[in-house]
This record gives C-alpha cells, sequence and structure tokens, in this order.
C-alpha cells in the first residue's frame, strides 16, 4: 500500500482586506471524505503542516454535524502532524492538501510546502488539491519565478462561489483570479458543483462537493 501525505493549514484565521481577521482552518468534509476512502482502500496517511503546528476545522464546517467532530477526533496523528521542513518526500507516494480559507493565509506563501509541491509535481508523483487548497500552488515556483502549475490545467474555488459565501468583498486576493494571472487555467463549473480536473499527475476538486471525486481519482492512479 501507498503513504499519502496531507499537507494540512496550520492557520487558524484569514486575514482580510480590512485588516480584520475571518476564524478558519481546514474544511472538514475536504480532509475527512478522502481519509476515509484512502485509509478504507488500505493506505496509509501522514498529516505534515507548517511548523509541525496542530490543525484546526473551519467551525463553519462543523456546525451541526457531532459526527463530524467524532470522526476528527478519532483520526490517529492528526494533532500530532509532522513538519513539513522535516517530510522526506522519497517515502511519501502521493501528495493531498484539503482546503479551508486557511491554505489562502499560510500554504499560499509557504516557501517549504511550495518546494515539496514543486518537487512532488516535477517527479510525477500523484498531486491532489482541493478548493482553497488550491492556494497552495501559488508557492510552488521554478528559479525563474514561474508558477510549476503555468500552462496546465486545474479547478479550484471560484470567484464566484467566494462571492455567494460572502467574503469576496472583504478578501485580499481571489484563488480563482490569481491563479489565472499567473498562467494557470482554471476550469470551473457551476457553484457548488462537484467538479474534478486532470491534468496528468495534477488532480484538482472545486470545492467540499468534490472531495470524493478527488480522492477517487488519487486512488486511481494510486493503484495503477
Amino acid at each position: 500500500m501507498s503513504n499519502v501525505l496531507f499537507v494540512v493549514t496550520g492557520a487558524r484565521s484569514w486575514t482580510l482586506s480590512d485588516g480584520s481577521t475571518h476564524p478558519t482552518g481546514y474544511w472538514a468534509e475536504e480532509l475527512l471524505t478522502p481519509y476515509r476512502l484512502l485509509t478504507e482502500a488500505g493506505h496509509d496517511v501522514v498529516f505534515a503542516s507548517p511548523d509541525g503546528v496542530p490543525p484546526v476545522a473551519d467551525e463553519g464546517s462543523l456546525t451541526g454535524d457531532d459526527k463530524a467532530r467524532d470522526a476528527i477526533a478519532a483520526i490517529p496523528d492528526l494533532q500530532s502532524p509532522r513538519r513539513l521542513d522535516e517530510v522526506d518526500l522519497a517515502e511519501i507516494d502521493a501528495v493531498f492538501y484539503p482546503g479551508g480559507h486557511g491554505p489562502m493565509e499560510d500554504l499560499a506563501v509557504d516557501a517549504t510546502s511550495g518546494a515539496l509541491l514543486a518537487d512532488a509535481l516535477e517527479a510525477d508523483k500523484p498531486v491532489a488539491l482541493v478548493c482553497h487548497g488550491l492556494a497552495a500552488l501559488l508557492a510552488a515556483r521554478r528559479t525563474d519565478g514561474t508558477l510549476v502549475a503555468a500552462g496546465r490545467t486545474v479547478t479550484a474555488f471560484t470567484d464566484e462561489e467566494e462571492r455567494q459565501g460572502g467574503l469576496a468583498e472583504k478578501a485580499p486576493w481571489l484563488l480563482e483570479t490569481t491563479l489565472r494571472e499567473q498562467g494557470v487555467t482554471v476550469d470551473t463549473a457551476e457553484p457548488w458543483a462537484d467538479h474534478l480536473v486532470e491534468d496528468g499527475n495534477l488532480v484538482s476538486g472545486q470545492n467540499p462537493q468534490s472531495s470524493a471525486s478527488v480522492a477517487r481519482a488519487l486512488l486511481r492512479r494510486l493503484e495503477a
């Protein structure tokens, strides 16, 4: 079986354009669903975060969902993740990034995460990201400063979804727009639709509704 690295945000809040902060973290479904599908298939999941900070779920993704809270509490090692700078990519078969607004705060600018992503993509290891997890691609750059993902096709949480979610007007930047500006082709579906994009070893899902599709696409690569 394979070792799958889950790179999880360590952020507790997202700094908005007016200087206020929006409480956040990772989005529960985007971690729980892929974790369940991968582990049920017999794969091992390893967690890592910037500086080994224990990740927290966005409370908005847990409202009224005691089962999700219990499932998170039952995940071994989630609260004691590895430091990103201690991860040996040679021991990892695939990489997965869940979303939530947290990655917009830390993983979008984390050089260690960016280097790991760049190395995984260039080594042709499966790399899967969902929703705001795609923000991590903005830190994965070549020596000339261009994005490793430039010229490739992904999907990500859309500007329209951010507007419907109520945070677009205060967002310091929008994920879909920023990826496009950096040379990434962004393929989008209707807001909140399950939408998967596969471009070689790069797999992406648009939103929480796409979590299972992303996990199954990653499983297909691991089982090939």
